[in-house]
């Protein structure tokens, strides 16, 4: 079956200059692709995310907003958020790639699929542009496979060091979306907390794992196997969708955590035999990774370990307190999270 694979060359057209954001990220995640035959996936051209698509998500204001910057040359949203004239075709791609990949997997072509663009999306809320994002683009994947395709589940597993604050704002009141973060806090946006849990028919489905800088594999290990996994089975998603940033890297410069290549290779594995064992589709969309050596071996990782048979289950690892604060606060509401003993 097909892996497809979905970029476009607009993304090198959204220039932002000397920003961490920056046209390099796609350079060198495409050149360490093409180095391993793209890892086994099929590399397409996407295509542009329609106006009904975004208007799924963003309200007509906020979409005009970033065609009309662009179409007058660009300028800053924000200290952070930067429009070229580039930057509407990328937005479009990027989002518009997210969306291939839902229709891929659930059109019965595939069952794994990546969008790989820019500008990233996690961050940008309804109707607000920020933190280098100006559509959410995995909001809109979402989004379309519970109308367009008729899901009532989609997990959104975010793995940014960054919390996804967007897709928290724009799901926090859904009973069709389950919204999974870890994250580095205190960070920028400042949100994440695990008391943030939605609100309304989405009560229950936020989840936030905030874990502190200097962590790295064991407890986001920790944190993907003893509680993402576990929810995500009692959840029962038809779809998932993961927001995979890379910036939680111990290489980035933007944050403080010290994930390694291998730690992603191992997250990424875990996902994918979840996916394999509840037999639903999984797909990814790029957001951050700022050391763009490390973002390109990293996502190359993910890709393989996609590839490959999904592994077994890791024997349980020692104890880990931030791991295990999570455990006890969620296992109530989430009884597969077993707290620790």
């Amino acid at each position: 079956m097909a892996r497809p694979l979905f970029r476009h060359d607009s993304s090198l057209r959204h220039d932002t200059g000397s920003h961490p954001e920056r046209a390099g990220r796609i350079v060198a995640v495409e050149r360490e692709l093409a180095a391993r035959d793209w890892c086994g996936f099929d590399v397409r051209e996407s295509p542009e995310a329609t106006l009904e698509q975004l208007l799924a998500v963003h309200p007509r204001p906020h979409v005009e907003r970033i065609r009309a910057l662009a179409a007058t040359g660009g300028g800053r949203i924000d200290a952070d958020t930067i429009v070229s004239a580039g930057s509407w075709e990328a937005a479009l791609h990027a989002a518009g790639g997210a969306v291939a990949v839902v229709d891929a997997l659930l059109g019965g072509e595939a069952t794994r699929a990546a969008s790989l663009h820019r500008p990233p999306g996690h961050h940008c809320e309804t109707a607000e542009p920020m933190g280098f994002c100006l559509f959410n683009n995995v909001a809109v994947a979402a989004r379309h496979a519970t109308r367009v395709h008729g899901l009532r589940r989609v997990l959104v597993f975010d793995w940014d060091v960054h919390h996804g604050n967007g897709t928290a704002e724009i799901f926090a009141g859904s009973d069709e979306v389950l919204f999974v973060s870890i994250h580095e806090f205190p960070l920028y946006p400042g949100s994440g907390r695990p008391t943030e849990q939605g609100h309304g028919a989405g009560e229950g489905l936020t989840v936030n794992l905030p874990v502190p800088g200097g962590t790295g594999d064991p407890t986001w290990l920790g944190m993907t196997e003893d509680v993402v996994l576990p929810i995500a089975r009692a959840w029962a998603p038809e779809l998932i969708l993961v927001s995979a940033g890379y910036d939680a890297h111990a290489d980035d410069p933007l944050a403080g955590c010290e994930v390694t290549d291998d730690g992603f290779r191992r997250m990424a594995g875990a996902v994918h035999r979840l996916a394999s064992e509840l037999d639903v589709p999984l797909g990814l969309v790029l957001e951050g990774g700022y050391d763009v050596d490390a973002l390109a071996r990293s996502v190359a990782a993910t890709l393989e370990a996609w590839s490959a048979e999904p592994g077994e289950a890791p024997a349980p690892g020692g104890p880990d307190p931030v791991v295990d604060r999570a455990r006890a606060f969620f296992a109530e509401r989430w009884p597969g999270v077993a707290p620790a003993v």
